[in-house]
């Protein structure tokens, strides 16, 4: 896939728009840190994970809170069907239809907070992560993690990391031969190091960690 670096703002940062850009990344921390070059070889072709940005985005990870997969993926075709996925929808929408669809009582809370909240998300793209992550938590429902995670794949950071993941924290512990699992603030730390490229090295080490708990025979 062509890559082709959009500048949506000098506050935006660098954007990750193809493969060429995932692969210009590892190339830079496999260069900078051997133990990346090592995590690369054992994974292969990094995924570009890119994914829209706006409501339903968001909608959908609120929706796959706390249950499977599956039971995400079902919920989220049945709003699809019932034309359930905007914030008009959402607003307009009584409780006990959004609950026959399949969404629990705190859910629903979360999806009316998040479309009464009507976050302009076009203005998102040109904003520093860190008034991303502000603006988004701010509604109930959302927390860091999902802020940082839609900063990353729907807005297409290339220099934002996510230390309160928990596969995240467990990978960098096998990979750089900790003693322990890393908490939040300790992996944060450490992945300064990997600036500008912070979500090009969260992508190697999700990839990393399949691979290691697979050895693990840990499935």
């Amino acid at each position: 896939m062509t890559s082709i670096v959009v500048d949506c703002a000098p506050a935006a940062g660098r954007i990750i728009c193809g493969d060429t850009c995932v692969a210009e990344g590892a190339a830079w921390l496999a260069d900078h840190d051997p133990r990346f070059a090592r995590a690369l070889a054992s994974c292969g072709a990094l995924p570009l994970r890119r994914r829209p940005d706006g409501f339903g985005e968001l909608l959908s990870a609120i929706i796959s809170q706390q249950v499977s997969v599956a039971s995400a993926k079902a919920i989220w075709q049945r709003l699809v069907d019932a034309h359930l996925t905007t914030e008009a929808a959402i607003l307009l929408t009584l409780e006990d239809a959004l609950r026959c669809a399949g969404l629990s009582r705190q859910k629903i809370r979360y999806a009316k907070a998040l479309a009464e909240e009507a976050i302009d998300y076009h203005a998102l793209r040109d904003l520093p992560t860190d008034q991303v992550v502000t603006t988004l938590t701010r509604v109930t429902g959302i927390g860091v993690w999902t802020a940082e995670i839609y900063a990353m794949f729907s807005l297409g950071r290339a220099d934002v990391f996510a230390p309160g993941d928990l596969a995240l924290q467990e990978s960098a512990r096998i990979l750089f031969d900790l003693p322990e699992r890393p908490k939040e603030r300790q992996l944060k730390l450490l992945a300064e190091a990997w600036s500008p490229w912070r979500s090009v090295a969260a992508r190697i080490l999700w990839a990393y960690y399949h691979v290691a708990k697979d050895r693990e025979g840990i499935r």
